[in-house]
């Protein structure tokens, strides 16, 4: 017995250091080249220069609203490829009247460096920072949104400012949760490198919360983000939409629209 508690723990450690080593491949999917830019989808922007606090240099685009509106949505995208993925997301956006900095986390497109958790919240503090400082918005004037792994940062974005409205869209509760979710008998056994711990962050935040997510989601299961809205504290709303995890705003476009309308030129 003793010889095979001895064999069973070093399995169990060297499963946990081929997993840990392994976690940033499994996590992280990003892509360097930028396919295409804004002025392909009939929108105006810029190229955008963000420094972080660790100083690296990451890539964003700020694209200007049609009618000098007030209000800018800063937009912390989901995990595969870059902000060149991101078109239909931002002409939504622009059509609702909306400025938008949509940026690239570190060892994405062009932003220098390797994503990390850590990291990811330099990235968006970055993102923020520009716009309070370098564009002068006002705090109760910027909507925090986040898809997928951006809802993670743009959770800890929020926390950290207590901003006034964030927006919440196909994202998972914690790190373990969707580890759970893809993986329910391992997981257990594994050191989680990360934490990306939304469900514990949404119960501190007290602004208003606009939750997203399609019941058909195949990604990342709709519970999860149920669960994130049963522990936010402030004011909240959930928007059930249907479709799969990348499909799910072409399949839901009139509710989708309707939806951010009226949380976004309401909630203030």
């Amino acid at each position: 017995m003793r010889t095979l508690f001895i064999i069973s723990l070093l399995c169990l450690l060297i499963l946990n250091a081929v997993m840990y080593s392994l976690q940033p491949q499994l996590v992280f999917f990003p892509h360097s080249d930028i396919d295409t830019n804004p002025n392909a989808w009939g929108m105006q922007y810029s190229n955008i220069e963000l420094k972080t606090e660790d100083n690296l240099k990451l890539h964003g685009w700020f694209i200007p609203a049609k009618n000098k509106s007030k209000k800018v949505i800063l937009f912390c995208h989901g995990n595969a490829g870059n902000i060149s993925h991101r078109g239909l997301s931002l002409k939504i956006f622009h059509e609702l009247g909306l400025n938008v900095l949509i940026f690239d986390y570190r060892g994405y497109g062009k932003s220098k460096g390797s994503p990390h958790e850590q990291g990811l919240y330099k990235d968006v503090n970055a993102a923020w920072t520009y716009l309070r400082k370098e564009k002068g918005y006002k705090k109760e004037n910027i909507i925090i949104f986040g898809r997928s792994l951006g809802g993670a940062v743009a959770m800890w974005l929020a926390l950290k400012v207590q901003a006034p409205s964030l927006i919440l869209e196909s994202t998972f509760n914690s790190f373990r949760g969707i580890a759970s979710a893809h993986s329910p008998y391992l997981t257990p056994f594994i050191i989680a490198r990360y934490d990306f711990n939304t469900e514990s962050r949404v119960s501190k935040f007290k602004g208003k919360l606009l939750v997203i997510h399609s019941s058909q989601d195949d990604i990342i299961p709709y519970a999860l983000s149920k669960k994130i809205f049963a522990s936010a504290a402030g004011p909240k709303t959930f928007l059930t939409i249907r479709g799969g995890h990348n499909d799910a705003i072409h399949k839901s476009l009139t509710a989708y629209n309707k939806g951010l309308k009226k949380f976004i030129y309401n909630h203030n």
